[in-house]
């Protein structure tokens, strides 16, 4: 009974403390405060011709602190180097200030939800599209790959995405340390509440590698869509109809603790120093949700940016990212 009091006034704190913040929030292009923008400009003086063959839809899933119209922004050189590429960032809200704030507090089962329902409203998807996860918009948007195949999701791209988790969240972006440090210590003590569960987003990928067990009988999203517990067979054959998934690890991440989670690897269960990667991992091996298929089909991609968290050159994003996978 104390345990889950303790849990409830976690969520009371963190409910009290967004409104007394909220007139705060403003459009941010990034989650690490005082960086601009998601994509840099090279400075290099090299011309880059627009690309006029059509091009399917993309869809951005924004992270944790930052909002669509951020992402949008943040990422408009793509409407410059694609023109007439239908462009959808998602909003889970009905305005900016709702965007954020549901980026930590509205269950990820009911977004995923909503994310399919939106899209599939969209006529311009109906052909296929391709997505653009930016950090958690990375696991998030396999998460509607795997439950939402209509419309279909032709290629993914995960930037930064935390797919075997995070043990650790190093610099919060919320705007306000008080909040960072409630939502740290929710999470870090009763992650794994369902109270905690039903209203914290962060808890949903919380992966605490001591508690391995209580991890998989408890994580409502995270340890959902990687088939820990039940194997769903529809989740693996919906990946597997991806023509790439693309996961990029930024090097120096200083955010996303292990950094190896944007390649699917992460802790050996039982402590938080050696690792394994996907391909050590069960997951892998007994190829749960179609990672082992799709990488000797040859559409499973892993690429790093020598950068922290979401750093990443205009020129870097063209050549690695936008020639071989969206063009």
């Amino acid at each position: 009974m104390a345990h889950h009091l303790y849990g409830l006034s976690c969520i009371f704190l963190i409910h009290i403390f967004y409104p007394a913040r909220s007139g705060a929030f403003g459009v941010r292009d990034n989650e690490i405060s005082g960086d601009p923008f998601y994509a840099y400009d090279d400075h290099d003086n090299r011309s880059y011709p627009s690309m006029t063959n059509q091009t399917l839809p993309i869809v951005l899933w924004h992270g944790m602190g930052d909002t669509a119209v951020g992402v949008k922004y943040g990422m408009r050189f793509l409407s410059e180097d694609l023109p007439g590429t239908f462009i959808e960032s998602l909003q889970l809200g009905s305005n900016t200030v709702d965007d954020m704030k549901n980026g930590y507090f509205w269950n990820v089962n009911e977004q995923i939800k909503f994310a399919c329902k939106r899209l599939g409203k969209l006529e311009q998807l109906k052909g296929g599209y391709n997505a653009i996860g930016f950090s958690q918009g990375g696991q998030f948007l396999r998460g509607l790959a795997e439950r939402c195949p209509n419309p279909p999701m032709r290629n993914l791209i995960s930037l930064g995405g935390q797919h075997q988790g995070v043990f650790g969240l190093p610099h919060c972006s919320a705007p306000n340390m008080s909040w960072c440090e409630i939502i740290d210590k929710c999470i870090s003590k009763f992650a794994y509440l369902s109270w905690i569960q039903q209203r914290l987003v962060q808890a949903e990928y919380w992966h605490d590698p001591f508690r391995e067990e209580m991890y998989k009988t408890h994580s409502i999203f995270l340890a959902d869509i990687n088939n820990e517990n039940i194997q769903n067979e529809e989740y693996k054959l919906n990946l597997q109809k991806l023509d790439n998934l693309v996961l990029v690890k930024f090097e120096r991440d200083t955010m996303v603790q292990p950094r190896e989670s944007e390649w699917f690897g992460y802790y050996k269960p039982g402590g938080d120093k050696s690792m394994l990667t996907l391909q050590e991992s069960l997951l892998y091996k007994e190829d749960r949700i179609g990672l082992k298929t799709l990488d000797e089909a040859h559409k499973l991609h892993f690429l790093s940016v020598d950068g922290d968290h979401l750093q990443f050159t205009k020129d870097w994003f063209r050549v690695n990212i936008l020639k071989p996978f969206l063009v």
